[in-house]
């Protein structure tokens, strides 16, 4: 059964290029170990709420804003052992561009799957 990975974290706008640079190459990565799909996404309608929210969520300060990515695996086991590789101890992505004392992250099993069949129009 598929496997997917969520996480949402707080990133300075200044730093929204190095953002985009880490994500491209440890979403390669991923890839490379495994990984089905990764999405990583820039949060342009994303409001404070006044009892839970995704800014809320990660402490959003000043000049930040929310990133929100998906990694969907075949299996949770496929999943672990990639998560192995890609954060090994001298391995290049254990620095964020991102405060990851921040970050929200989960793993879940999806329950619908629905895809369109005539392109998404």
């Amino acid at each position: 059964m598929d496997y997917i990975d969520c996480m949402l974290v707080p990133v300075k706008i200044a730093d929204r290029a190095a953002y985009h640079k880490f994500a491209e190459e440890i979403d390669a990565a991923f890839i490379a170990h495994g990984a089905l799909e990764v999405v990583d996404c820039w949060g342009v309608d994303v409001e404070d709420g006044e009892l839970t929210s995704m800014p809320k969520a990660v402490d959003l300060q000043d000049g930040e804003a929310v990133g929100f990515a998906w990694i969907r695996w075949p299996s949770k086991d496929v999943r672990d052992a990639a998560y192995a590789k890609v954060f090994a101890d001298d391995g290049p992505f254990n620095a964020f561009p991102f405060d990851g004392r921040r970050m929200i992250f989960g793993g879940f099993e999806p329950m619908v799957d629905l895809k369109a069949k005539h392109g998404g129009h």
